[in-house]
């Protein structure tokens, strides 16, 4: 079937060939220089219709497709130059036309602005400025919707923004945040007939004073222009839905409600966005909550060390609706702007998001080390209910000064409930698991710019963290829990468990464990950057600060008896009384130097690193010195085409959760204890990235080498537990411990990553392509086992954006994983063949579909599943009514469960997860 597809594209292609022409020249200035990222645009003489255009090269060459049989107005333009038109006659007859323009510069030079809203692409500095309409057909219905069609412009599957290779963190609409830190919430929810144009900026930096000094070459941002009518009106839409989903043979009642609304002025901006659903769109994630930082504010980025507050997150499960049986979703979110005058302005925004989720999942875990099987039947019920405001203002009275304090609390309520059956030989051991925990914490920041003179620039910095987390964990089981690590054996008899003593545990029909713990970190950043222009081509950056964390950590775990009562296990294997302190003084130096076109910015930070944890009644101190390198350079081989390397060398520190040494549960059959004499290990970095993008062909290419070298890396050591008698839990129960591991053993990942998309007329053509090697050692039962995994990920597709036409996209992934586990080796294969098709009938009908098709195997065939996902909208819109009425159904085909493998260095796992139902919704959306 693909290969009758290709082939009618191919025939569509050369179709569209036979009926149209090429007209190609070059634009000059009037001293002969060619002019690079000039536009033509080609409009029908008749209508004044825009057919075509084009972007010069840095040859100052174009090209333009025009169909035959009509005459075009071609109108050739650049920034500060007069625009000139020529005249093109294109009979049925017509050859290829070569059609040279000389611009002359303006002699009374209009606003940029106004001649950049004149054309489909401007590129002015770090600057690319889409207009919309260029590359739209108005099927688009959000702004994700849009960015997709922009040249160099990505959206991946999470919704986030991505240009050159590069995520996009910063999303402004005319200038002011929105929602600062995450773009998925605007390609989600702004409207696509709201954006006129796109601004992309590269090399982004906040803070205008201190562009150009470092190395901002990971930063872009985007800016959204509304359209004339958006501006100082309020605006949005209104959607709402019922429906019924076939809950395997069960009608279900199921419903969406999602306003947005929207208000921009020059003084002020209000955005209010809510969802309320339960057909499997999740608005804001848990990984979302964890990861919303709000811009580029990394503090120390490029200092070379690495030391992270961790999350207690119990290791919940991330909400899918392609791994969720059910969810239930509430979002409410606010972000306002506001400039109080032309000195201040103050911004800010709310989160509200309250998930329900339903997993329902059958596993079958193989143990590496000692060949027992375990089968598990888990049904996971978990509520995440999330909060999160930000309060930010910017004060800058004049242009050498510039204070920002930002703030943002966040905090949670998580609880899991897990019932599952655990099969191990035979026996079963029923499990119930409960886990909780309000995590609370308040970040804030404060930094100051000033610039003395033309020569002199400072910069300081200080951020403070406040996180108090009291995870909760109960497990309740039938069978002895770690028999040999909670249980003595009486020695006279030990094979028979009628005679084990428990010491701390009591004998219970069923055991009932639990765990309380409390984390109290507080963390302090502080840093002044000096600035020393030498010249306009070079500058010197003097960097002194220092890093202090302070952390407490107690847990304690007891027993609930069957009469209800507890016992407390007393001994200080069960209970954790840590505080923790790690400090890091730190003085660097770098130098940037432009040198043709090389950008080189070499440095050394000096660093003294001093750890002090108290526990057991005892202190245990560490105090080292170290110099860490690290090197940018870049060749910038045209405005759109430049290569980057970096090296350097990070020191890695953990925080309190590996150092305190008692014994803390992961789950019902994993238990952890930290490690006080940890040390640091080193990580050396090598990255290689190249990126051409071509507005003259509309060719995107890029691609990333990268190597880590982990030595005296944190690892760990994995011991298995129980009495062999003990077939229940035998073999599965597992005690790790974090150790550092000779450099003899390092840990070694390379990564080869590339992208490639090429328009042709109407129709994007793309193939990405990644291979990540990963190579570890860890410990298991005091033996050093190496495991490495290969991963291919292959993807080729094909996208058309015609105005009239139907609109298709279709596409191949191939995904092979190879892993070696300690010589277990184990070789899978998916193919994933995808299509999606957008079709307008009768004028004001719109059909969306999209089919995902999988295919699972493994090398010896021994493993083999398949199943699809098929998903249609009917869409209703007279003209410019604002009403929108469609039919919306997913899950079509009632695919009921999909699989799902993993592996590490204990064991394989097959898992089946069974997924939401199919569910047809009658939606009804009013545009404000």
């Amino acid at each position: 079937m693909y290969k009758i597809l290709y082939l009618g594209l191919l025939f569509c292609g050369f179709s569209l060939s036979a009926q149209s022409i090429k007209v190609k020249g070059t634009i000059k200035d009037s001293i002969g220089n060619p002019l690079e990222f000039a536009n033509v645009i080609a409009s029908i003489k008749s209508s004044g219709a825009t057919e075509s255009y084009g972007i010069t090269n840095y040859q100052g060459r174009y090209q333009l497709d025009l169909p035959k049989g009509n005459n075009y107005i071609l109108r050739a333009s650049f920034l500060g130059y007069e625009t000139k038109e020529q005249t093109v006659n294109v009979p049925a007859d017509a050859e290829n036309i070569d059609l040279d323009f000389i611009l002359k510069p303006q002699e009374n030079q209009l606003d940029d602005v106004e001649i950049v809203y004149e054309m489909p692409v401007t590129v002015k500095g770090d600057t690319i400025v889409y207009n919309a309409d260029s590359f739209t057909n108005g099927d688009e219905r959000k702004l994700g919707d849009v960015m997709k069609k922009l040249p160099g412009v990505e959206v991946n599957d999470e919704g986030e923004i991505q240009v050159e290779g590069k995520t996009v963190t910063k999303v402004m609409v005319e200038g002011k945040d929105f929602f600062d830190g995450d773009s998925k919430l605007a390609t989600k929810n702004i409207p696509a007939d709201a954006v006129d144009k796109v601004e992309v900026l590269r090399n982004y930096n906040e803070v205008d004073q201190m562009r150009g000094l470092g190395n901002d070459r990971d930063n872009v941002a985007i800016n959204i222009k509304l359209k004339e009518g958006k501006k100082n009106f309020w605006f949005g839409e209104v959607t709402a839905g019922a429906g019924l989903a076939d809950e395997y043979g069960e009608e279900n009642g199921r419903y969406l409600v999602h306003p947005k609304l929207f208000y921009y002025s020059p003084k002020y901006s209000i955005n209010v966005i809510t969802d309320f659903n339960n057909i499997g769109e999740v608005p804001f994630t848990f990984r979302d909550y964890f990861n919303f930082t709000g811009g580029f504010k990394n503090f120390n980025k490029g200092g070379g060390t690495s030391f992270r507050i961790s999350d207690s997150d119990l290791g919940f499960a991330v909400s899918q609706n392609d791994r969720a049986k059910s969810i239930d979703a509430k979002f409410v979110a606010g972000n306002f702007s506001y400039a109080v005058n032309d000195k201040l302005d103050i911004s800010g925004f709310g989160i509200l998001s309250d998930n329900k989720t339903n997993i329902v999942n059958n596993s079958i875990r193989q143990y590496i080390l000692t060949g027992i099987t375990e089968n598990t039947n888990t049904s996971n019920d978990q509520r995440n209910q999330l909060a999160m405001l930000k309060l930010s203002s910017t004060y800058k009275p004049n242009t050498n000064f510039q204070l920002d304090y930002d703030a943002l609390v966040k905090t949670s309520k998580q609880t899991e409930d897990d019932a599952t059956i655990s099969i191990v030989g035979g026996n079963q051991n029923d499990i119930t698991e409960v886990k909780e925990n309000k995590p609370f914490s308040i970040n804030q920041t404060a930094n100051v710019y000033y610039t003395l003179d033309d020569k002199n620039i400072f910069a300081a910095k200080v951020q403070h963290l406040y996180q108090n987390e009291d995870p909760f964990y109960q497990a309740a089981q039938d069978s002895i829990p770690f028999r040999g690590v909670f249980t003595q054996i009486n020695p006279l008899d030990p094979f028979n468990s009628d005679a084990d003593t428990f010491d701390p545990l009591e004998q219970s029909d069923r055991y009932n464990i639990n765990q309380n713990k409390t984390v109290k970190s507080n963390k302090l950043d502080a840093k002044v950057d000096y600035y020393y222009v030498l010249n306009n081509l070079s500058n010197l950056n003097f960097t002194v600060g220092t890093t202090y964390s302070n952390q407490k950590f107690n847990s304690a775990i007891f027993q609930i008896l069957d009469n209800g009562t507890q016992n407390a296990f007393a001994e200080n294997d069960f209970n954790n009384n840590v505080t923790y302190t790690f400090t890091d003084a730190f003085f660097g130096l770098h130098y940037k130097l432009k040198s043709g076109k090389f950008i080189f910015t070499p440095g050394l930070t000096l660093h003294n690193y001093s750890l002090k944890n108290e526990q057991l009644g005892t202190t245990a101190t560490q105090n080292d010195w170290m110099v860490l390198p690290d090197v940018n350079v870049v060749l910038e081989l045209k405005k759109s085409e430049n290569l980057r390397f970096n090296y350097s060398i990070t020191s890695e520190y953990s925080d309190v959760n590996n150092y305190a040494q008692a014994y803390v549960f992961n789950n019902y059959n994993r238990l952890f204890r930290g490690n006080r004499e940890l040390e640091n290990s080193l990580s050396h970095s090598y990255n290689l990235t190249y990126f051409s993008f071509n507005l003259f062909n509309y060719t995107n290419l890029g691609g990333n080498l990268s190597y880590t070298r982990r030595i005296d890396a944190i690892k760990t050591n994995t011991q298995f537990v129980g009495i062999p008698t003990d077939t229940q839990s035998a073999g599965i129960n597992q005690v790790s411990t974090p150790l550092n591991f000779d450099s003899n053993f390092p840990d070694e990942t390379f990564s080869a990553v590339g992208r490639f998309s090429k328009t042709i007329k109407k129709v994007q053509f793309k193939l990405d392509a990644a291979v990540f090697l990963t190579k570890t050692n860890n410990t298991i039962n005091n033996e050093i086992r190496e495991s490495q995994s290969l991963t291919q990920n292959y993807n080729a597709s094909a996208q058309s954006n015609f105005k009239s036409f139907p609109n298709f996209e279709v596409g191949y992934r191939f995904v092979k994983n190879d892993y070696d586990n300690g010589g277990s080796k184990q070789v899978f294969f998916t193919n994933r063949p995808y299509a999606n098709v957008n079709l307008r009938f009768i004028k004001d009908f719109n059909l969306f579909a999209e089919w995902d098709y999988y295919k699972y195997t493994n090398d010896a065939k021994t493993v083999e599943n398949s199943y699809s996902f098929f998903n249609a909208n009917l869409y209703y819109k007279h003209g410019e009514s604002p009403w929108e009425f469609s039919v919306q159904a997913t899950n079509i085909l009632d695919t009921k469960s999909i699989n799902n493998d993993n592996f590490n260095d204990l064991y394989n796992t097959t898992s089946q997860y069974f997924v939401m139902p199919r569910i047809v919704m009658f939606v009804i959306k009013y545009d404000l």
